[in-house]
Protein backbone atom coordinates (compact mmCIF):
# COMPACT_ATOMS: atom_id res chain seq x y z
CA UNK A 1 0.00 0.00 0.00
CA UNK A 2 1.25 3.58 -0.64
CA UNK A 3 2.13 5.73 2.10
CA UNK A 4 -0.36 8.61 2.37
CA UNK A 5 0.87 12.16 3.03
CA UNK A 6 -0.95 14.44 5.97
CA UNK A 7 -1.16 18.02 6.73
CA UNK A 8 -0.29 19.58 9.66
CA UNK A 9 -3.10 21.79 10.49
CA UNK A 10 -2.91 25.30 12.19
CA UNK A 11 -2.75 23.73 16.01
CA UNK A 12 -0.55 21.24 15.18
CA UNK A 13 -2.96 17.99 14.48
CA UNK A 14 -2.54 16.35 11.62
CA UNK A 15 -5.12 15.13 9.18
CA UNK A 16 -4.60 12.78 6.13
CA UNK A 17 -4.27 14.72 2.91
CA UNK A 18 -6.62 11.46 1.44
CA UNK A 19 -10.07 10.84 3.29
CA UNK A 20 -13.55 8.67 2.00
CA UNK A 21 -16.80 10.70 2.28
CA UNK A 22 -20.27 9.20 3.12
CA UNK A 23 -22.55 11.50 1.38
CA UNK A 24 -25.64 10.07 -0.41
CA UNK A 25 -25.24 6.56 1.45
CA UNK A 26 -27.94 6.99 3.45
CA UNK A 27 -28.58 3.08 3.69
CA UNK A 28 -27.15 2.25 6.48
CA UNK A 29 -25.66 -1.29 5.85
CA UNK A 30 -24.24 -0.05 2.58
CA UNK A 31 -22.43 2.64 4.26
CA UNK A 32 -20.97 0.75 6.51
CA UNK A 33 -19.86 -2.24 4.32
CA UNK A 34 -18.20 1.02 2.51
CA UNK A 35 -16.73 2.64 5.67
CA UNK A 36 -15.00 -1.00 6.35
CA UNK A 37 -13.84 -1.41 2.78
CA UNK A 38 -11.86 2.19 3.08
CA UNK A 39 -10.52 1.64 6.15
CA UNK A 40 -9.25 -1.74 4.83
CA UNK A 41 -7.82 -0.07 1.73
CA UNK A 42 -6.03 2.20 3.64
CA UNK A 43 -8.14 5.27 4.45
CA UNK A 44 -7.98 6.68 8.01
CA UNK A 45 -9.93 9.59 7.77
CA UNK A 46 -13.57 9.50 6.88
CA UNK A 47 -15.96 12.35 6.65
CA UNK A 48 -19.75 12.63 7.38
CA UNK A 49 -22.37 15.00 8.87
CA UNK A 50 -25.25 15.23 10.86
CA UNK A 51 -26.97 16.02 7.41
CA UNK A 52 -25.44 12.88 5.64
CA UNK A 53 -27.80 11.11 7.98
CA UNK A 54 -25.72 7.99 8.79
CA UNK A 55 -23.28 9.08 11.53
CA UNK A 56 -24.85 5.69 13.28
CA UNK A 57 -23.49 3.64 10.32
CA UNK A 58 -20.14 5.04 10.28
CA UNK A 59 -19.97 4.61 13.79
CA UNK A 60 -20.75 1.29 13.40
CA UNK A 61 -17.75 0.88 10.81
CA UNK A 62 -15.81 2.48 13.41
CA UNK A 63 -16.66 -0.52 16.45
CA UNK A 64 -15.77 -3.35 14.14
CA UNK A 65 -12.85 -2.26 11.63
CA UNK A 66 -10.21 -3.28 14.48
CA UNK A 67 -8.10 -0.32 13.81
CA UNK A 68 -7.27 1.46 16.95
CA UNK A 69 -9.31 4.82 17.57
CA UNK A 70 -6.73 7.10 17.54
CA UNK A 71 -5.32 6.17 14.01
CA UNK A 72 -8.69 7.37 12.73
CA UNK A 73 -9.64 10.56 11.91
CA UNK A 74 -13.43 11.35 11.88
CA UNK A 75 -14.68 14.24 10.98
CA UNK A 76 -18.75 15.56 11.28
CA UNK A 77 -20.63 18.56 10.67
CA UNK A 78 -23.18 20.98 12.17
CA UNK A 79 -26.27 21.24 10.49
CA UNK A 80 -28.02 24.28 9.70
CA UNK A 81 -30.91 23.51 12.20
CA UNK A 82 -28.33 23.60 14.90
CA UNK A 83 -26.22 26.59 13.99
CA UNK A 84 -26.85 28.52 17.25
CA UNK A 85 -24.72 28.39 20.53
CA UNK A 86 -27.05 25.99 22.21
CA UNK A 87 -27.86 24.15 19.32
CA UNK A 88 -24.36 23.11 18.78
CA UNK A 89 -23.79 22.17 21.92
CA UNK A 90 -26.31 19.86 22.09
CA UNK A 91 -25.41 18.79 18.55
CA UNK A 92 -22.34 18.07 19.13
CA UNK A 93 -23.33 15.36 22.20
CA UNK A 94 -25.66 13.84 19.37
CA UNK A 95 -22.79 13.58 16.86
CA UNK A 96 -20.46 11.81 19.44
CA UNK A 97 -23.10 9.48 20.75
CA UNK A 98 -24.27 8.45 17.57
CA UNK A 99 -20.76 7.71 16.35
CA UNK A 100 -19.95 5.83 19.41
CA UNK A 101 -16.82 7.84 20.37
CA UNK A 102 -15.75 10.28 23.03
CA UNK A 103 -13.89 12.60 21.03
CA UNK A 104 -14.33 14.14 17.27
CA UNK A 105 -11.15 14.75 15.10
CA UNK A 106 -13.07 18.05 13.20
CA UNK A 107 -16.12 19.21 13.66
CA UNK A 108 -17.08 21.49 10.78
CA UNK A 109 -20.34 24.10 10.16
CA UNK A 110 -21.90 23.09 7.18
CA UNK A 111 -23.04 25.89 6.09
CA UNK A 112 -22.85 29.71 6.78
CA UNK A 113 -25.88 30.12 7.72
CA UNK A 114 -28.23 30.74 10.88
CA UNK A 115 -26.64 32.10 14.32
CA UNK A 116 -23.59 30.29 13.27
CA UNK A 117 -21.29 32.30 14.88
CA UNK A 118 -23.15 31.25 18.37
CA UNK A 119 -22.54 28.09 17.15
CA UNK A 120 -18.71 28.67 16.78
CA UNK A 121 -18.26 29.78 20.10
CA UNK A 122 -19.73 26.68 21.65
CA UNK A 123 -17.56 24.42 19.13
CA UNK A 124 -14.54 26.88 20.95
CA UNK A 125 -15.64 25.54 24.26
CA UNK A 126 -15.54 22.30 22.64
CA UNK A 127 -12.48 22.65 21.37
CA UNK A 128 -10.71 23.79 24.43
CA UNK A 129 -12.05 21.27 26.71
CA UNK A 130 -10.79 18.48 24.54
CA UNK A 131 -13.85 17.10 22.90
CA UNK A 132 -13.31 18.07 19.45
CA UNK A 133 -9.18 18.24 18.45
CA UNK A 134 -10.02 20.78 15.32
CA UNK A 135 -12.74 22.40 14.30
CA UNK A 136 -13.15 24.35 10.96
CA UNK A 137 -16.26 25.39 8.54
CA UNK A 138 -17.56 24.25 4.81
CA UNK A 139 -18.97 26.28 2.34
CA UNK A 140 -17.13 29.66 3.75
CA UNK A 141 -16.20 31.87 0.32
CA UNK A 142 -13.89 34.36 0.70
CA UNK A 143 -15.74 37.13 2.65
CA UNK A 144 -17.44 34.72 5.18
CA UNK A 145 -13.97 33.24 6.06
CA UNK A 146 -12.45 36.51 6.50
CA UNK A 147 -14.99 37.82 8.52
CA UNK A 148 -15.21 34.74 10.73
CA UNK A 149 -11.38 34.61 11.62
CA UNK A 150 -11.43 38.40 11.92
CA UNK A 151 -14.11 37.71 14.85
CA UNK A 152 -13.48 34.34 16.67
CA UNK A 153 -10.75 33.54 19.26
CA UNK A 154 -9.44 29.81 17.76
CA UNK A 155 -8.88 30.25 13.65
CA UNK A 156 -10.97 27.72 11.50
CA UNK A 157 -8.13 24.39 11.13
CA UNK A 158 -10.31 23.33 7.63
CA UNK A 159 -12.62 25.49 5.40
CA UNK A 160 -14.36 22.30 3.23
CA UNK A 161 -15.65 23.83 0.06
CA UNK A 162 -16.09 22.54 -3.57
CA UNK A 163 -12.82 22.06 -5.36
CA UNK A 164 -12.25 20.07 -8.73
CA UNK A 165 -11.01 21.11 -12.53
CA UNK A 166 -13.75 22.79 -13.30
CA UNK A 167 -14.21 25.16 -10.25
CA UNK A 168 -10.63 25.63 -8.74
CA UNK A 169 -11.11 28.73 -6.59
CA UNK A 170 -7.39 30.08 -6.23
CA UNK A 171 -8.60 32.96 -4.65
CA UNK A 172 -10.07 31.36 -1.89
CA UNK A 173 -7.31 29.24 -1.46
CA UNK A 174 -5.08 32.41 -1.46
CA UNK A 175 -7.24 33.94 1.38
CA UNK A 176 -7.38 30.10 3.23
CA UNK A 177 -3.52 30.41 2.92
CA UNK A 178 -3.21 33.57 4.44
CA UNK A 179 -5.22 32.80 7.49
CA UNK A 180 -3.64 29.15 7.81
CA UNK A 181 -6.71 27.64 6.78
CA UNK A 182 -6.47 23.85 5.20
CA UNK A 183 -9.00 23.38 2.05
CA UNK A 184 -10.72 20.85 1.77
CA UNK A 185 -12.81 19.32 -1.17
CA UNK A 186 -15.81 18.12 -1.08
CA UNK A 187 -16.96 16.77 -4.71
CA UNK A 188 -13.55 16.11 -6.33
CA UNK A 189 -15.10 14.55 -9.05
CA UNK A 190 -17.66 17.32 -9.53
CA UNK A 191 -20.11 15.42 -9.15
CA UNK A 192 -19.48 13.60 -12.71
CA UNK A 193 -19.94 16.53 -14.14
CA UNK A 194 -18.38 17.67 -17.45
CA UNK A 195 -17.31 13.95 -18.38
CA UNK A 196 -14.82 14.63 -15.76
CA UNK A 197 -14.55 10.79 -15.73
CA UNK A 198 -13.50 10.51 -19.62
CA UNK A 199 -12.33 14.13 -19.95
CA UNK A 200 -9.55 13.87 -22.52
CA UNK A 201 -7.07 16.41 -20.86
CA UNK A 202 -7.53 14.17 -17.30
CA UNK A 203 -7.39 11.06 -19.69
CA UNK A 204 -4.33 12.09 -22.11
CA UNK A 205 -2.13 12.87 -18.56
CA UNK A 206 -3.38 9.82 -16.75
CA UNK A 207 -2.05 7.45 -19.66
CA UNK A 208 1.44 9.02 -19.08
CA UNK A 209 1.15 7.45 -15.86
CA UNK A 210 -1.03 4.85 -15.98
CA UNK A 211 -3.76 6.38 -14.21
CA UNK A 212 -7.42 6.66 -14.49
CA UNK A 213 -8.85 10.84 -15.03
CA UNK A 214 -10.16 10.17 -11.44
CA UNK A 215 -6.59 9.35 -10.11
CA UNK A 216 -5.55 12.31 -11.98
CA UNK A 217 -8.29 15.25 -10.74
CA UNK A 218 -7.50 13.87 -7.21
CA UNK A 219 -3.81 13.60 -7.25
CA UNK A 220 -4.35 17.69 -8.78
CA UNK A 221 -5.89 18.94 -5.74
CA UNK A 222 -3.38 16.84 -3.58
CA UNK A 223 -0.44 18.69 -5.02
CA UNK A 224 -2.31 22.21 -4.55
CA UNK A 225 -2.05 20.91 -0.89
CA UNK A 226 -5.80 20.55 -1.20
CA UNK A 227 -7.43 17.66 1.02
CA UNK A 228 -9.52 15.43 -0.98
CA UNK A 229 -12.50 13.10 0.41
CA UNK A 230 -13.72 10.77 -2.93
CA UNK A 231 -16.97 8.79 -2.15
CA UNK A 232 -17.89 5.65 -3.68
CA UNK A 233 -19.62 2.41 -2.55
CA UNK A 234 -17.56 0.16 -5.00
CA UNK A 235 -14.90 -1.77 -3.62
CA UNK A 236 -12.59 -1.27 -6.62
CA UNK A 237 -13.61 2.57 -7.25
CA UNK A 238 -12.58 2.68 -3.35
CA UNK A 239 -9.17 1.48 -3.78
CA UNK A 240 -8.86 3.03 -6.98
CA UNK A 241 -9.27 6.18 -5.24
CA UNK A 242 -6.25 5.76 -2.98
CA UNK A 243 -4.10 4.45 -5.14
CA UNK A 244 -2.49 7.85 -6.29
CA UNK A 245 0.76 8.13 -3.95
CA UNK A 246 2.93 6.62 -6.03
CA UNK A 247 2.87 9.48 -9.15
CA UNK A 248 3.45 12.80 -9.25
CA UNK A 249 2.23 15.36 -11.94
CA UNK A 250 4.62 17.91 -13.43
CA UNK A 251 3.96 21.39 -13.27
CA UNK A 252 3.04 21.27 -17.67
CA UNK A 253 0.18 18.86 -16.28
CA UNK A 254 -0.82 21.05 -13.43
CA UNK A 255 -0.77 24.03 -16.10
CA UNK A 256 -2.82 22.23 -18.48
CA UNK A 257 -5.43 21.46 -16.01
CA UNK A 258 -5.65 24.85 -14.67
CA UNK A 259 -7.28 25.75 -17.95
CA UNK A 260 -10.25 23.48 -17.41
CA UNK A 261 -11.40 25.97 -14.76
CA UNK A 262 -14.61 27.87 -15.45
CA UNK A 263 -14.35 29.79 -12.94
CA UNK A 264 -17.76 29.16 -11.21
CA UNK A 265 -19.84 26.28 -10.05
CA UNK A 266 -22.10 24.40 -12.12
CA UNK A 267 -23.28 22.31 -8.72
CA UNK A 268 -25.03 25.05 -6.83
CA UNK A 269 -24.95 28.39 -5.88
CA UNK A 270 -24.35 29.99 -2.14
CA UNK A 271 -25.98 32.88 -3.21
CA UNK A 272 -29.24 32.16 -4.79
CA UNK A 273 -32.05 32.89 -2.29
CA UNK A 274 -33.73 29.78 -3.03
CA UNK A 275 -30.75 27.65 -2.09
CA UNK A 276 -30.89 29.41 1.22
CA UNK A 277 -34.58 28.83 2.30
CA UNK A 278 -34.07 25.11 1.02
CA UNK A 279 -31.62 24.32 3.49
CA UNK A 280 -33.10 25.78 6.18
CA UNK A 281 -36.47 23.74 5.78
CA UNK A 282 -34.50 20.13 6.05
CA UNK A 283 -35.08 19.29 9.31
CA UNK A 284 -33.12 16.82 10.68
CA UNK A 285 -35.02 16.31 14.13
CA UNK A 286 -37.98 18.29 15.61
Amino acid sequence: MNIMNTVTLNNGVKMPLEGFGVFQVPDPAVCQQAVLDAIEAGYRLIDTAAAYMNEEAVGAAIAKCGVPREELFITTKLWVQDASYEGAKQAIETSLKKLGVDYIDLYLIHQPMGDYMGAYRAMEEAYKAGTLKAIGVCNFYPNRLADLCETVDVIPAVNQVELHPFFQQEDALALMKEYGVVPEAWGPFAEGNHGIFTHPVLTAIGKKYGKTPAQVALRWNIQRGVVVIPKSVHKDRIEQNINVWDFSLSDEDMAEIAKLDLGHSEIVDHSDPNFVKMLHSMKLHD
